[in-house]
């Protein structure tokens, strides 16, 4: 509990930062590749959590993989982790930088469901139609799910839009019931 609290609070100080250098979205996009990065390789991942390692041999693993990749906020961010044994916030803490950033810069990140493929024009149409209804820019990333049968599902945030096929049969099946 209190670490998802550190790392809100480590987002709202790097988002500080990253305003005052007018740097917001590159922030966030390192913070999430520099996240995956770590996520993804499960070795990494070990040797920065393990207690017996100090902190000088996992800062300058850090500096070979990192260092000259990322701004200074990042970079510094990942460092003052490091020294206070945060490092295993790091995903979190990316997750709250951007509802921070999009909080702020008016925007909601919508991931649509559907059925099949979408073309570009699709997702521009309903990033369009979710911005009037939320009054936020919307950034929409798509993913297919072939058991909605047909239509959409649109989740921004904790909100889920359920336009699907199979979201209304089971509408009905429950109405009948």
């Amino acid at each position: 509990m209190s670490d998802i609290v550190v790392a809100k609070r480590y987002a709202k100080a790097l988002f500080e930062v990253a305003k005052e250098k007018n740097i917001i979205s590159l922030v966030e996009d390192e913070l999430k590749s520099v996240a995956s990065a770590i996520r993804d390789n499960a070795d990494l991942q070990k040797f920065l959590n393990h207690p017996n390692i100090g902190n000088t041999a996992k800062t300058d693993l850090l500096k070979q993989i990192f260092e000259g990749k990322v701004s200074e906020p990042v970079w510094n961010t990942l460092l003052v982790l490091i020294d206070k044994g945060r490092q295993s916030i790091l995903s979190a803490l990316a997750l709250d930088y951007a509802k921070v950033a999009n909080e702020a810069l008016g925007q909601a990140s919508a991931t649509v469901y559907s059925a099949y493929v979408l073309s570009d024009a699709q997702q521009a149409e309903i990033a369009a139609h979710f911005s009037k209804v939320t009054g936020k820019t919307i950034r929409v990333s798509s993913v297919v799910e072939p058991k909605l049968l047909g239509g959409i599902q649109v989740r921004i945030g904790d909100r889920l839009y359920d336009g699907s096929l199979a979201g209304k049969l089971d509408r009905l099946a429950k109405a009948l019931v």
